[in-house]
């Protein structure tokens, strides 16, 4: 599993797979995999050739190690469509059994191709900016767009549309003054009147050189604009557009920059590298896309507002409608659209999140722009690799291709699909499907899409040692300029009368794929469902895998490769992507956002997060349970949520802290032990992106609810737990609870 992870950046739920689709529905969890793209593979192979695709009318894979070579007749057999092509000339002159191409290589199944004379644009950053902020919030977000042009590349075209009552499209030329166009903030604008608005429509607003040429005052390369920029940020002050009074909100047109902004970039590059980054401090009230009215007394929804249809979630369905449509634009070019939200309330997450999931845009969401979870985390979206480049692949195009035995249901991710059929669509639908191409705006290193299969097979196969393939094609335009294209290529064994399926189990890579699944059905259906489904799924597994006598709950066994995933399916459960009391829809939508793109152990530690112990003894930290009773007066412990670091001390530990004892020579070692987590927290935050919000709490501080509400509630002053460690009052049962009621419904008859 972690060779093929390191070497293709592919998870299998299953690496022993079932031969028909009785035994397909059999096994439960679902038969699919989480592929991440523009993983940093080992021994990647990087060529700058055309690849040698299949011949054959609707297929297009491209050669790899599975296919079948005839040295004799130099040809080569696709294993998707079982169609035979001869060898280009230069290949077919030099190949036999010894000399093989590197395509043909066992070790390179993963290929990377810089495709010859494939030239595009540098990337585009159009950043769209609140200035119906506070003074202090406009200051902080006004120097972190300032540290992120000294940090851009410098061939980056970089663009500028603030936003109050009314959005200005700023001009970047050096000049004696400096000029903006001004858009009313009520209505959505279209690519055509964007460009007839900035002067350079034309006949009809249509792309081309010209246009380019007239809409550079607005484009421009970093290098040529960075000072003119950094003047525009030091003298741009409030919106002066008089407020309406007291008692009201500052009126923002969210929408309208937002149509404003895809307008801009469609008329001047379209199909290119673009991303549209919105910096928002408060929820949009004017035009298009309004999520709340004017009157502070007017709260913004809640979950219960949205359940129960209240007067003041009344803008939240035109709101979803709008977005999603101008989604559909900026999919339909390949673009995407980046969140960067920071305010006390809400801003409207929860309807605008459809663009970054459409588009494979970044979700960022804080309390203050003067924290590092925004700071960091936008400076970030602008990290270089060794070369300079920047760390993303632009206007991605997936494909699978699969061989006969299997289908492909659907992807769920920071994607959309292309509505491509082929023969390796399946009927069933889960997620984006009824397609075997999507479009990817923008990824990064850890942008990971979860994939579900289907067995076409109606019945078993006789034959043995059969094996199923498929091949992920991606396409995308790196920030050097050229157009490149990954081909992972992997093939998997059927089982046979005589395998055991449960040996090839990920129980890691299954937990997260079930989680992806469990957050795609509460968008569409009530979460209350999605658990009871979840139970039932865990129920049927545990039945089907376990080793137990009938009725007989002291008999249950369940086997080791199944043995952490019920584990993690109560942490799933009990999670802020299902759980929706105490956060508010901002909150759920930005949880939600994130786990759909992260890779397999970024996930895993959302799911159940990871508790370091540090004590007096000599080593390393050692992890220890999620659990109450690691909760101990003379220990400190790190934990990660992903979302969230932590370092937690104990009741004699903060008292000692608290006596100053890590200042005096004689306690050096209590020094030590303060400073080992906050090394290992800084490391966290240093390498993650979003970057986490850091938290410094102990024992019964106002902060320990973001340990205490994670841990299993062994000890819950109920007369349940264990005596050491605290004790956590809440309702929810503990996992003990919970496993003792799976196992008694998995037995009984």
């Amino acid at each position: 599993v972690r060779t093929s992870e390191s070497m293709n950046g592919l998870r299998m739920s299953w690496n022993i797979w079932p031969c028909s689709q009785q035994d397909a529905s059999r096994i439960v969890v679902p038969l699919g995999c989480l592929y991440t793209p523009l993983k940093n593979t080992e021994a990647l192979q990087l060529v700058e050739y055309e690849p040698v695709m299949c011949k054959a009318a609707g297929c297009g894979a491209v050669l790899n190690p599975c296919c079948f070579v005839d040295f004799r007749l130099k040809s080569w057999t696709c294993p998707f469509c079982l169609q035979r092509n001869p060898f280009p000339p230069h290949y077919a002159e030099h190949i036999t059994e010894s000399n093989l191409p590197a395509e043909l290589l066992p070790h390179c199944s993963t290929m990377e191709y810089i495709l010859p004379q494939s030239v595009c644009t540098p990337p585009v950053f159009i950043l769209v900016l609140d200035i119906a902020l506070i003074e202090e919030e406009l200051e902080q977000a006004k120097d972190s767009l300032q540290q992120s042009l000294a940090v851009m590349p410098q061939n980056a075209l970089v663009g500028f549309i603030t936003f109050g009552a009314n959005c200005f499209v700023h001009e970047l030329v050096s000049g004696t003054m400096p000029h903006s166009f001004a858009f009313r903030g009520t209505k959505e604008y279209l690519a055509k009147q964007v460009s007839y608005q900035l002067g350079f429509g034309g006949q009809g607003g249509n792309p081309g050189r010209q246009t380019a040429i007239a809409s550079r005052r607005f484009l421009m390369p970093v290098a040529e604009c960075e000072f003119m920029l950094n003047s525009l940020l030091d003298e741009l002050s409030r919106d002066s557009w008089p407020s309406s009074g007291f008692g009201r909100r500052p009126q923002r047109c969210t929408g309208a920059a937002l149509s404003i902004a895809l307008g801009l970039a469609e008329a001047t590059y379209p199909n290119s590298s673009c991303h549209v980054a919105l910096v928002v401090g408060g929820p949009c009230n004017v035009g298009p896309g309004m999520v709340v009215g004017e009157e502070l007394a007017e709260t913004i929804r809640s979950h219960l507002d949205l359940q129960k249809d209240k007067p003041n979630a009344r803008y939240s369905k035109g709101a979803m409608k709008y977005y999603a449509d101008l989604a559909s634009r900026a999919v339909s070019n390949g673009f995407s659209v980046d969140l960067f939200a920071c305010s006390l309330d809400q801003v409207g997450l929860h309807e605008m999140k459809v663009l970054p999931d459409k588009t494979g845009g970044y979700m960022v969401m804080s309390d203050s722009f003067s924290m590092s979870v925004f700071k960091d985390s936008f400076r970030k979206m602008f990290d270089c690799d060794e070369q300079g480049y920047l760390n993303l692949g632009f206007n991605g195009k997936l494909e699978v291709f699969t061989s006969r035995e299997v289908k492909c249901c659907g992807a769920v991710g920071g994607l959309s699909s292309l509505g491509k059929r082929s023969p390796a669509v399946a009927e069933q639908e889960i997620g984006e499907g009824g397609t075997c191409q999507w479009v990817i705006g923008s990824m990064d290193r850890n942008t990971t899409i979860a994939f579900y299969f289907d067995v076409a097979s109606q019945q078993a196969s006789t034959a043995g040692d059969k094996h199923a393939f498929m091949q992920f094609q991606t396409s995308y335009l790196h920030a050097s300029g050229r157009k490149r294209l990954r081909v992972t290529t992997l093939s998997h064994r059927f089982a046979d009368p005589n395998t055991d399926i449960a040996l090839g189990f990920d129980q890691e890579a299954a937990a997260v794929i079930m989680a992806r699944y469990a957050v795609f059905k509460c968008e569409n259906e009530d979460p209350h469902d999605v658990l009871r489904w979840i139970d039932r799924m865990l129920i049927r597994l545990a039945s089907r895998f376990a080793d137990f006598r009938k009725d007989e709950p002291s008999s249950f066994n369940l086997r080791s490769e199944f043995s952490i995933f019920p584990q993690f399916m109560y942490h799933l459960r009990r999670s802020n992507f299902l759980q929706t009391f105490g956060t508010s829809p901002d909150e759920t939508a930005y949880y939600r956002t994130i786990i759909l793109r992260e890779n397999t152990m970024n996930s895993l530690v959302m799911i159940q997060p990871a508790l370091l112990q540090y004590t007096f003894e000599a080593g390393p930290p050692q992890p220890v349970l999620l659990d109450t009773c690691s909760l101990k007066p003379d220990v400190i412990l790190l934990m990660d949520d992903f979302f969230h670091v932590v370092i937690w001390r104990g009741e004699k530990i903060q008292a000692w802290y608290d006596q100053g004892y890590h200042e005096k020579e004689d306690y050096a070692n209590f020094k030590v032990l303060l400073q080992a987590p906050a090394a290992d927290a800084k490391q966290i935050l240093a390498d993650r992106f979003p970057a986490p919000k850091f938290v410094q709490t102990n024992a019964g501080g106002s902060q320990a609810r973001f340990v205490t509400s994670k841990v299993n509630p062994s000890n819950s002053g109920m007369g349940d737990g264990q005596s050491d460690g605290s004790t956590v009052l809440t309702d929810d049962v503990s996992l003990r609870v919970f496993m003792e009621h799976l196992i008694r419904l998995a037995v009984q008859s």
